[in-house]
């Protein structure tokens, strides 16, 4: 049995597995990225600025997994932006989905085995910062890794040397001069005005928070919640990537009892196609410069 058909308990990966994969998409086509883009909710027409497209379903990839959720399409697209060779996934893997920690960072080994030095994440987050608004773009900064304190964390189990070291430093997860050449970029095509930095934390899902639970996360300094992310983050660090993080807020977390406001998944992707094309304009532009 595959170790990404597993649900649930700490089901790693071997080298060899991984290995695998990256090999297999090695002979199926010739771009040989440098930079991964992943794209969270409603955000996979990133993907369609990519030239020179080789595009591979999910399902097709050996011990790739496959997305469940709305919003993610379950496509794996190579090809050229900014005359950069690029890989991004059109869809990524939720720890609420079923799938354990290991499989839902499965990609980003095999990116770094295909040659990946920069790892460009995006996802749709609820805003926890009072001056925080719907449709801005957050610079993650750092992270709180809920999960993480709960003992799911993607390197628990044996350490390969060849992908890290056995405890990696997570104080610079969020690579400073990326972060430096994307607020230059937003204030150069004019969308600075609402581009916020700050700290993401992860949830592990399916459930929106409660008005308690936002309560905490704001006194535990977060900015912004969201399920994804952190995994891919963290083992990207731990293989060596350089990484930047992007947030679109798509909505406001209820903090008030008297609120009629109700978090939905339908919001989310409403307002992800209101900010796409300059998410997408942000991200080229700083790939331009990388």
């Amino acid at each position: 049995m595959e170790a990404a058909s597993s649900i649930s308990g700490q089901c790693s990966y071997t080298y060899e597995e991984y290995k695998e994969t990256a090999d297999w998409l090695l002979t199926h086509t010739e771009q040989r990225p440098k930079v991964a883009i992943i794209c969270g909710s409603g955000l996979g027409s990133l993907a369609d600025l990519l030239d020179d497209k080789k595009v591979f379903d999910y399902k097709d990839i050996p011990r790739f997994p496959t997305s469940t959720v709305a919003g993610h399409g379950g496509h794996l697209v190579f090809g050229k932006l900014q005359a950069c060779d690029c890989v991004c996934m059109q869809g990524r893997f939720h720890f609420y989905e079923g799938y354990n920690i290991h499989t839902v960072a499965f990609p980003v080994r095999v990116f770094f085995l295909l040659g990946v030095k920069t790892l460009i994440v995006t996802n749709a987050a609820g805003g926890l910062h009072d001056s925080y608004k719907v449709g801005d773009i957050m610079l993650i900064k750092d992270h709180i890794n809920m999960p993480g304190f709960a003992g799911q964390n993607p390197l628990c189990g044996h350490n390969d040397e060849r992908f890290g070291a056995r405890f990696p430093c997570m104080s610079d997860a969020y690579d400073c001069e990326l972060r430096t050449l994307a607020k230059k970029t937003a204030k150069e095509q004019g969308c600075d005005s609402f581009l916020q930095e700050g700290v993401y934390c992860m949830l592990a899902g399916p459930t929106y928070e409660t008005i308690a639970e936002c309560r905490v996360l704001q006194n535990l300094g977060a900015d912004a919640v969201g399920m994804s992310t952190v995994p891919e983050v963290v083992v990207a660090r731990h293989c060596g990537l350089r990484v930047l993080g992007l947030s679109l807020i798509t909505n406001k977390v209820v903090t008030d009892y008297e609120s009629k406001e109700k978090a939905n998944h339908e919001e989310v992707l409403k307002t992800t196609q209101h900010r796409t094309n300059d998410l997408q304009k942000l991200v080229s532009n700083i790939i331009a410069k990388i």
